[in-house]
């Protein structure tokens, strides 16, 4: 095999590892969500299984390659390749699906674990062990450049997954399909060992790398390896307190979450392709002025949580303070001698700043405050990785500033708000909010930038209903269009229990809430459920999971009220979603789905469902006066057409807005991209 066939071979390998290994980063999360209630933490929590992963993964491509000679690590990768394949396919077992009452995130690391982590692990150590052993066999080959290339299948990998495979392929193909591709890496895999094997040298005179300074074959300083490990673990520091906030605290956009983290590989992409595209005096400067845009963000609501102004702000923030620590990374990348430990190290930053943000911050903050903490740490760790004097006055100037910004964010929390408190669905705050008119005071519930209830606080105004729930909204219809006496109500998602209020002497509510401080605060802050006269009762899990394991409970009504967010919990909108319900409802009982949405349209999706088992459909979309409630859309689903015929839904209804193409959701298939409005 000619060098240029080599170097052709071992791109490959590694473009084909990158792809793959996040490709199945999606795949795998689709497949566990709706054990886990759809929440946005569940990918959090998987992103920073995801890191540890790799991170022991470059652990591993570190020591083969320091102590093992070219045969020894061929047969030993070879070995762990052939075991990996009884893995395959990755499609999770149900028996991993969470009893309903415990902190999931052990038990998604544990399932992850036991669904793809050799495979991921094998995934993970390519890119430094290629690299290594490149460097040992390809003379004049610039290594560093394999590793921008690694990015790049990544990103593309990541852009490709919801435009592309998403909408054309169901989940359990998506799993087949990635464990052929599996198998084709580890072919070439084997392939690329069996080349180092015949050609690679065991002794440390590699090939040089272009274009690196002469400096960098010296041995790496504790100074090189605090660089490394900061500059990457703020990095991914950024990235996901960066998310976290856009898509939280300004707007719930689906598919949000990936401009950040795409503007992030590719940063990676363009600082190690080569230096002609990091410029110290143009990305300096401009870091600097968006460190403290982005702080001043933080507690100014026109900036920080203004959708045109935050988005565009805090993505560029982004882009340039991880062009400017991964263009440093850069600069001081070592020679091939040191290739796997600088790997290593990259790969510890990333793992250490994304389970600080995901897993250590939702338990010892109480709100968002990771962004501004880790705006003050990047600029302390400018004085590190600054030499100039003058640079170093500058970040030291910029730290102060941030943290500034960061106490005044924390007091106008603390003294705005009555409770602040955070765990691993969200942060959650209550605040009274005060009117012209005292009797129009308000107390309100937010998670994130979501409003999730509201009570008047004057003594008499305590029971009216508000927010989504009016007595004209399709919830509040098919409330008073069913049965007067003994009625039983189903809500999943509680929010601040407002459809307590229609509660009278002789009904049940049964309230289904996946989040334990929701239920708590329902019950301290607000008292729609201790003022109602009906028979309250909370069931803590995910509802689909709890209806699924209840006898049934014969409903009259059943409210799905949760789809609010971008996290849309797409579990509790597909076939067996239904089926689920339908058990639970009297013959003349009536779902209720809240599909009130800025960026999405769900009534197309419901519809599609009812018509596929035969059911019958009102969509009441309420536009309303009062100042105490919201516009809204609510779509009715029942067996009998005469329920829905009745004059007062029959005269709100309207008709569903329809989209071309759009199929039968199920667990199987379905996607957010079809029914963006």
């Amino acid at each position: 095999m000619s060098p240029a066939t080599s170097k052709l071979l071992f791109a490959g390998t590694i473009f084909t590892s990158a792809f793959a290994l996040f490709l199945v980063q999606p795949i795998i999360a689709k497949q566990i969500l709706p054990w886990f209630g759809g929440s946005a933490a569940v990918w959090a929590i998987c992103m920073v299984f995801f890191q540890m992963a790799l991170l022991a993964g470059y652990a591993y491509a570190d020591w083969v390659s320091r102590h093992l000679r070219p045969r020894s690590q061929v047969l030993l990768h070879v070995a762990l390749l052939v075991f990996s394949l009884a893995f395959l396919p990755i499609i999770a077992d149900p028996s991993w699906q969470p009893r309903g009452d415990e902190d999931p995130s052990g038990r998604i690391i544990a399932l992850l674990l036991g669904t793809i982590g050799l495979p991921y692990f094998l995934l993970s150590t390519t890119g430094p062990l290629i690299q290594s052993w490149v460097s040992k066999t390809v003379v004049g080959s610039d290594i560093y450049r394999y590793f921008s290339l690694s990015n790049l299948a990544s990103m593309l990998a990541l852009i490709s997954y919801p435009f592309l495979i998403e909408r054309h392929a169901a989940i359990v193909g998506q799993a087949y399909a990635w464990s052929m591709g599996y198998a084709v890496f580890a072919l070439l895999c084997a392939g690329s060992g069996y080349y180092f094997w015949q050609h690679g040298r065991s002794v440390e005179t590699v090939a040089p790398v272009q274009p690196v300074k002469p400096e960098v074959h010296r041995d790496p300083t504790w100074r090189d390896y605090v660089t490394w490990l900061g500059a990457s673990a703020m990095g991914s520091w950024l990235l996901l307190a960066i998310t976290n906030h856009i898509t939280q605290n300004v707007a719930s956009i689906p598919f949000l979450w990936l401009l950040p983290l795409t503007l992030y590989l590719l940063t990676f992409v363009l600082c190690f392709e080569s230096e002609r595209w990091y410029r110290r005096r143009l990305f300096l400067p401009l870091a600097a002025a968006l460190m403290v845009l982005c702080a001043y963000g933080l507690q100014d609501g026109s900036v920080g949580r203004n959708i045109w102004v935050a988005v565009p702000t805090y993505v560029a923030g982004l882009f340039v303070l991880c062009m400017f620590l991964h263009g440093e990374l850069a600069r001081m990348r070592p020679g091939p001698r040191h290739l796997t430990r600088f790997y290593l190290m990259v790969s510890l930053g990333g793992a250490l700043g994304g389970t600080l943000v995901g897993l250590v911050a939702p338990r010892v903050l109480p709100a968002y405050y990771e962004l501004g903490i880790g705006l003050v740490v990047t600029a302390l760790l400018a004085l590190v990785m600054l030499r100039s004097s003058t640079l170093r006055i500058i970040s030291g100037v910029l730290a102060l500033l941030c943290t500034y910004f960061l106490v005044l964010q924390i007091q106008d929390d603390v003294q705005g708000s009555r409770y602040v408190g955070r765990n691993f669905y969200g942060a959650l705050i209550t605040l009274d909010s005060q009117r012209d008119d005292p009797r129009d005071n308000v107390r309100q519930l937010y998670h994130g930038a979501i409003k999730h209830g509201e009570q008047f606080l004057a003594a008499d105004r305590r029971r009216e209903p508000t927010a989504y729930y009016g007595a004209t909204s399709g919830i509040g219809l098919a409330i008073a269009n069913t049965p007067a006496q003994g009625k039983k109500v189903g809500v999943i998602g509680l929010g601040a229990g407002t459809l307590a209020v229609y509660g009278r002497s002789g009904d049940t509510y049964r309230m289904y809430e996946l989040n334990p401080e929701v239920i708590a605060l329902a019950q301290t802050e607000f008292s729609f459920m201790s003022d109602s006269a009906a028979k309250v009762e909370t069931v803590l899990g995910d509802a689909r999971l709890s209806l699924a394991k209840e006898p049934p409970q014969g409903f009259d009504v059943l409210a799905v009220d949760a789809f609010s967010g971008d996290s849309i919990p797409v579990h509790l909108i597909t076939t067996e979603a239904m089926d689920v319900y339908l058990r639970h409802m009297l013959p003349g009982g009536i779902i209720g789905f809240h599909i009130t949405n800025k960026f999405i349209n769900l009534a197309p999706v419901v519809q599609n469902i009812a018509q596929a088992k035969g059911l019958y459909v009102a969509f009441v979309h309420d536009d309303t006066d009062n100042p105490a409630l919201r516009n809204t859309d609510w779509i009715l689903v029942a067996r009998d057409q005469a329920v829905l015929q009745q004059e007062a839904i029959r005269q709100a209804s309207s008709t569903v807005p329809s989209i071309a193409k759009l199929g039968v959701w199920t667990d199987d298939f379905n996607n957010l991209f079809d029914v963006l409005k």
